[in-house]
C-alpha cells in the first residue's frame, strides 16, 4: 500500500474582496485537526473570486503567502486557481502546485474556459503532470476541462493516478458534473478529487471518487474539510487486472486498432459540428436548434424509402390490410 492523505476544502468564497486570509484560516484549522494531511486542494478561483477584474500578475503576494504556508505545514498545496494577467494582457485561469519546501513546482492554465459565459478568458495549452516522490503521479484539470475526456486521456496516458479537479460550479448542471467525475474515475482508472466552493464559489457538493467509481466522500451545501487517505497501489492493481477483474480500459485503448479521424481537423469527420452555429450565449426567445435543417441531409445522407404501415401486408401481388 502507498498511502497518501489528500484534503479538500469546500468554503465560502466572496466575489468582491480577497479570500486569501480566509483560506489560510481554514488551512490552520485543517492542519490542527488532521495533522496527518499531506496535500490540500482548494476550489477554483478561491483566492480572489470569480471576477476577472481581480486578475493578478504571476508571481504575486498571495502566492508567496501560500508558499510560506506549505513550507510551514510541510504539505503539498494547490490553492485553487486565480485569474492571471499576463505581460501581453491576456487573462488565464491558472493554478499552481506548491511542494512541502514552499516551491512552485508546476502550474496549469484552464484549457476550456466556460465559453460563451467566460468571455475574455484565454485558454491554456499545456498539460500539468507532477510527481510526489515515493507516492505517485498527479495531474491538474480545472472545472469545465473534465467535460472533455481528451484532457483526462492525455493525463492518464502519461501515468497520472490522481486527478486534482478544482471547480467553481454554482449552476444547475452540477448533477451532470458529478456524474462526469464518477465516469472519469471509472473510464481512466484514477482517483478524482472534485472540490467545489460555496456562495460566489459554487453550490458545494464536492466529491472524491476512487478508480472503481466508488464515492469515498460527498459534501453537502455547507463548509467542509475532508482529508481522504488514498491508496495508489489500488490504481496500479486495477490498471493491470481491470475494474473488479473486468474492464482493462487503458490497455484496451493502448492496443486499439482504430485511429479517430475526428481529431484531424481536415478530415471532414466533424462536418456535423460545423452546422451547430456560433458559440454564443442564448438570447431570450431564441429558436436556435429548433428550425435547423436535418443534419443527415447536411451530411449527404440518402433518404431511405418509407416503409409501409405495420398493419399493411403485401402477399402474392395483392395489397390489403391485415
Amino acid at each position: 500500500m502507498t498511502p497518501f492523505a489528500i484534503a479538500g476544502v469546500q468554503m465560502h468564497v466572496a466575489a468582491l474582496h480577497s479570500n486569501v486570509d480566509a483560506m489560510r484560516h481554514r488551512l490552520e484549522i485543517l492542519m490542527a485537526q488532521f495533522p496527518w494531511t499531506q496535500m490540500v486542494l482548494f476550489s477554483e478561483l478561491a483566492p480572489f473570486g470569480p471576477l476577472d477584474k481581480y486578475a493578478q500578475p504571476f508571481p504575486n503576494e498571495a502566492l508567496e503567502t501560500f508558499q510560506e504556508d506549505a513550507r510551514r505545514h510541510g504539505i503539498w498545496l494547490i490553492p485553487g486557481s486565480m485569474f492571471e494577467r499576463t505581460e501581453d494582457g491576456r487573462i488565464l485561469n491558472t493554478s499552481v502546485v506548491i511542494n512541502p519546501e514552499g516551491e512552485i513546482v508546476a502550474r496549469y492554465s484552464k484549457m476550456f474556459p466556460f465559453r460563451p459565459y467566460e468571455q475574455g478568458i484565454s485558454a491554456g495549452t499545456e498539460f500539468c503532470v507532477f510527481d510526489v516522490p515515493e507516492v505517485g503521479r498527479f495531474g491538474l484539470s480545472i472545472c469545465y476541462d473534465i467535460w472533455f475526456p481528451e484532457t483526462t486521456r492525455q493525463l492518464t496516458s502519461q501515468g497520472v493516478e490522481v486527478l486534482l479537479h478544482p471547480v467553481l460550479t454554482g449552476t444547475a448542471d452540477r448533477d451532470a458534473e458529478l456524474s462526469i467525475a464518477r465516469a472519469t474515475a471509472a473510464q481512466f482508472q484514477c482517483y478524482v478529487f472534485d472540490v467545489n466552493g460555496l456562495a460566489a464559489g459554487g453550490v458545494g457538493r464536492s466529491l472524491v471518487v476512487d478508480p472503481s467509481a466508488l464515492v469515498l466522500h460527498q459534501s453537502a451545501g455547507q463548509e467542509d474539510m475532508f482529508p481522504i487517505e488514498v491508496d495508489l497501489d489500488l490504481v496500479r492493481r486495477q490498471r493491470e487486472t481491470g475494474l473488479k477483474g473486468l474492464g482493462q480500459v487503458l490497455k484496451s485503448f493502448r492496443d486499439r486498432e482504430v485511429d479517430f479521424s475526428v481529431y484531424d481537423r481536415e478530415s471532414g469527420t466533424d462536418a456535423f459540428l460545423k452546422t451547430l452555429g456560433p458559440l454564443e450565449t442564448p438570447k431570450q426567445g431564441s429558436s436556435r436548434g429548433l428550425s435547423a435543417a436535418d443534419p443527415r441531409t447536411a451530411l449527404g445522407y440518402v433518404e431511405q424509402p418509407e416503409l409501409p404501415p405495420k398493419n399493411f401486408s403485401v402477399f402474392h401481388g395483392k395489397t390489403g390490410s391485415d
